[in-house]
């Protein structure tokens, strides 16, 4: 028998044949006892191999646990309400709410209880506020989420902070006035007609669809009522609005700097608003001037055809039109959102049946106000 490679079983019949032939009168004792020290380190090495395995197996089998914990903890996360409305289900469930004004598909996915409407996917969120992007403005404007009406006081007149030197006289104590501006909510609506081929688009097609048109205009038109309250203030603060600056001029190269010497020092980041037509009459005088010359200051230039363009025809002429703002919109105006600023979406299966089209009303819920004094500068054709 090759000791080297016994097993267990051989090498304890080995020991009992030795053990045997030790009790013969002519046993080689010496022979017999070196090969029980071989056998007996035979007998170690196996044992040694035995535990090795058994820590090995062990050691599998912990880890075949640890992987099976792992997959079970998986598969018992719970996904945020953040988490769900970043997913494509939820947004294809809120595309079939929008349609039928059932939600229970999309509070199903929900995780945590939602009061209220349900939310609008991130998808949607990120669409609304592209649309407020895509105007400028009012990406600009500061936003606040304030229910019912909001009151903002703002600052008409305050005297001068006073040097005192010691021992003299005491300064006097300044004198405040303050107004108070009132953001009535109101609310901006747009609403289109589609066809029942339309109707059929599939979760993130008919979101894209409707809310790439409805939000755009939704923020297009809350654009253009901020700047009807810049041109419907006057020069002088009352108690409950602000004042502007009103420059009479036309489109020329120093009308921007005149316009920026109307604006108070918190207004520190003014950028200017015009039609189209009004700038293009700009570049023509830029040109005319026969040097390089920038008219506009190097301040940003926002286009809105809410405002008019200006016109030298005496025919066409309006009285004291607001044909240019400039200012500062981050700090001079406010919208405020009292049910957040998501757009709010209706169909209307009925109004239009005959023509085999539905409507769909988009609503958003705003307060607009202009709410730091002289942070605006109305540029104007004539005298009112």
């Amino acid at each position: 028998m090759e000791i080297k490679t016994a097993t267990n079983s051989e090498l304890e019949m080995r020991i009992a044949e030795i053990e045997q032939a030790m009790t013969a009168e002519d046993a080689d004792l010496e022979a017999l006892s070196a090969e029980m020290t071989e056998i007996e380190a035979r007998k170690a090495e196996l044992l040694e191999i035995e535990e090795r395995r058994q820590q090995e197996a062990a050691a599998i089998a912990a880890e075949e646990i640890r992987c099976e914990t792992i997959e079970e903890i998986k598969e018992k996360k719970v996904m945020t309400n953040e988490e769900i409305r970043a997913s494509h289900e939820y947004n294809v469930a809120y595309a079939n709410y929008i349609k039928t004004e059932d939600d229970s598909e999309c509070r199903a996915l929900l995780t945590e209880n939602v009061s209220g409407d349900v939310p609008v996917p991130k998808y949607v969120e990120g669409r609304i506020q592209t649309a407020w992007q895509r105007n400028g403005l009012m990406d600009l404007v500061r936003k606040s989420y304030v229910r019912g009406n909001l009151r903002v006081a703002f600052e008409k007149s305050a005297t001068a902070a006073t040097v005192h030197t010691e021992s003299t006289s005491a300064v006097a104590e300044e004198e405040l006035h303050l107004g108070v501006v009132d953001l009535t909510p109101v609310s901006i609506k747009k609403w289109i007609s589609i066809s029942d081929e339309a109707l059929d688009l599939a979760g993130e097609e008919f979101l894209d669809y409707i809310y790439d048109e409805i939000a755009y205009q939704i923020a297009k038109k809350a654009q253009a009522e901020l700047l009807s309250k810049i041109t419907a203030l006057t020069a002088s603060a009352a108690t409950n609005a602000v004042g502007v600056g009103v420059v009479i001029g036309t489109p020329s190269l120093g009308v921007v700097a005149q316009a920026l010497g109307n604006l108070s020092d918190e207004a520190v980041n003014p950028v200017i608003v015009m039609n189209k037509g009004s700038w293009a009459q700009f570049k023509a005088a830029q040109y005319a001037a026969d040097y390089n010359i920038d008219p506009f200051e190097g301040l940003p230039v926002h286009f809105d055809s809410s405002l008019p363009a200006y016109t030298s025809n005496t025919a066409t002429l309006t009285t004291g039109a607001t044909w240019m703002v400039v200012g500062d919109f981050g700090r001079g105006a406010l919208a405020n959102f009292p049910n957040g600023d998501q757009i709010r979406i209706k169909f209307d299966e009925l109004s239009l049946a005959e023509k085999d089209l539905v409507k769909i009303v988009g609503r958003e819920y705003v307060g607009l106000g202009i709410v730091a004094d002289h942070c605006f500068c109305k540029i104007t054709q004539v005298t009112a």
